[in-house]
């Protein structure tokens, strides 16, 4: 079999794989190869709306379900990742959250140095393009193009007004290192166009002679040698390739995908790879370990019909006048992100930052994903910071055989108690004096529900992800640590693993934009360690 050789390989084209192959290659002087098992693009992936069409679909999304489970009544909930170039963040809400300063003090805190708020800053300044904010936390000349959601009108004036009556004040930038209050979501979309990092950073290095870009390539292993990583092999088409690196693999396949390769590679639990007929390379116990994700009912109301939900303005011919919107001005329905207003709440006194978000949605979706006939709004509230730790492992010895994921749900106390409290605070907004000519009843969980048990109840049986999941590689000096501080993995040589499956806590929010400061952090790394 005939070798080919590069300076680095990058496995997994999504937000932050692509970052890596865009920076490694920039200066012409290294030789990368990027591997996406997915396709190379699918047309919905630009229009924003377009996540509403990726969400359940094969061909852009690989379709995982989590393994059923007692505290999520034995459901199994739908895990959505990216099965294109960009990652997730080519199917994704494209909602841009930072997180607090406290989630990368308290990494560093951890042990791992150079991961403190004051570190990572410099790297979210440097790969955003943003026009609002203060100049000392916002980056104004970055590839990646962050905006303010254009929706506005009667509703989200409501909503902030009504969130002002329950104490939640207005914050215009919830990115600028102070998180608390309400108010419209920050988007990676520009002119009516998704940002994903394959638009961002893929499509300007296209055409560099150094960089090979390989999609619809699933790699099966990586290969191992006297405890360093040599390489990888992987198929295209049915075809098995081998390439080698001279310096450094680098595993970018996300939260799900990064722990399955390794474990595949012989890498993690011996029992686990033995058991499944793997040769174990080298035993590490934290592979696939420390997995978290936010868990969020999602709360409904009925709207007094009035014109301002998307189920009214945007079914029939409605959806006719939605098209020719975004056609002329690039906004409406088509334009936005999934949930264009957000706040971010301290469920008790005495916290230092918040512990809970809730974002709405201006419309009710029916059981299929679209919109429901009568108008309304959803709103979904969950823990900042989950506490409840799962795990993914390998169901089988086949790189085609998806990873069986337990996300063990509700199982630390603070997220029980963090999510009915965030739940009531919701519920104080939307009965707030500035909704009552707006909201009319509550559908769920619906008012018959009261107590803390009646709440938790209907949280297993009803809730959601929202499409979080990290930390199953997860960074540290501790035995159930994967990668060191440099992303370099424990006792290998040649290997990093770079993507939010590092994550060694949850961020307060979305997870996209720490995945992309993450890819942007590790190429300065390498780029450092080859000078």
């Amino acid at each position: 079999m005939q070798h080919r050789k590069f300076d680095y390989i990058v496995v997994g084209a999504g937000s932050a794989g692509s970052v890596l192959a865009n920076r490694l290659s920039a200066d012409g002087q290294h030789r990368v190869l990027l591997l996406e098992a997915g396709r190379p693009s699918h047309p919905w992936s630009r229009i924003p709306i377009g996540f509403s069409r990726l969400i359940d679909n094969p061909a852009a999304n690989w379709c995982y379900e989590a393994e059923p489970e007692a505290n999520t009544t034995q459901r199994r909930i739908p895990v959505p990742r990216g099965k294109l170039l960009g990652g997730s963040s080519a199917i994704n809400g494209m909602v841009f959250v930072r997180g607090q300063a406290q989630d990368f003090d308290t990494w560093a805190q951890l042990g791992n140095r150079g991961w403190s708020y004051n570190d990572v800053l410099p790297f979210f300044r440097g790969m955003e393009s943003y026009s609002g904010g203060e100049d000392e936390f916002r980056g104004r000349n970055g590839v990646l193009k962050v905006t303010d959601v254009k929706e506005k009108g009667p509703l989200y004036d409501a909503l902030v007004t009504a969130a002002a009556q329950a104490g939640i004040s207005h914050n215009p930038d919830y990115n600028s290192g102070m998180q608390d209050g309400i108010g419209m979501t920050q988007a990676t979309i520009s002119k009516g166009q998704r940002m994903s990092t394959a638009r961002c950073y893929l499509d300007p290095a296209r055409s560099r002679a150094n960089l090979d870009i390989q999609a619809n390539a699933l790699t099966e292993t990586l290969l191992i040698e006297n405890k360093r990583c040599i390489g990888v092999r992987y198929t295209v088409g049915g075809t098995t390739h081998e390439a080698r690196a001279n310096r450094e693999v680098i595993v970018s396949a996300g939260a799900i995908n990064s722990p399955q390769l390794l474990e595949l590679s012989g890498i993690g639990q011996p029992d686990l790879l033995r058991n499944l007929g793997i040769e174990v390379q080298h035993e590490l116990a934290g592979v696939g370990e420390n997995l978290r994700d936010h868990y969020a009912p999602r709360m409904k109301w009925n709207v007094i019909p009035q014109g301002l939900t998307y189920n009214e303005t945007a079914r029939g011919l409605g959806l006719v006048g939605q098209v020719a919107r975004f056609a002329f001005k690039r906004d409406g329905l088509l334009g936005m992100p999934a949930s264009p207003i957000r706040a971010y709440v301290r469920t008790r006194e005495g916290l230092a930052s918040p512990d809970a978000g809730m974002s709405w949605q201006p419309f009710l979706a029916d059981g299929t994903r679209k919109l429901a006939p009568k108008p309304g709004i959803t709103s979904i509230p969950h823990a900042l910071r989950s506490e409840s730790k799962g795990s993914i492992h390998l169901s089988a010895n086949d790189p085609k055989r998806p990873p069986a994921i337990r996300f063990n749900f509700l199982s630390a106390e603070i997220d029980r108690e963090i999510t009915v409290a965030v739940m009531r605070i919701v519920r104080k907004i939307m009965t707030a004096p500035a909704m009552e000519h707006i909201v009319g009843e509550e559908i769920s969980p619906g008012t018959a529900l009261q107590s803390d048990d009646e709440l938790l109840a209907h949280v297993m049986e009803t809730a959601e992800t929202t499409y979080h999941p990290v930390g199953t590689c997860k960074m540290g000096s501790d035995p159930m640590a994967v990668v060191d501080d440099r992303l370099r993995v424990h006792g290998l040589q040649g290997l990093r693993v770079a993507d939010a499956s590092i994550m060694p806590t949850l961020t307060s929010g979305n997870t996209n934009a720490p995945s992309i400061m993450i890819g942007e952090k590790a190429s300065a790394m390498v780029l450092e360690g080859a000078a």
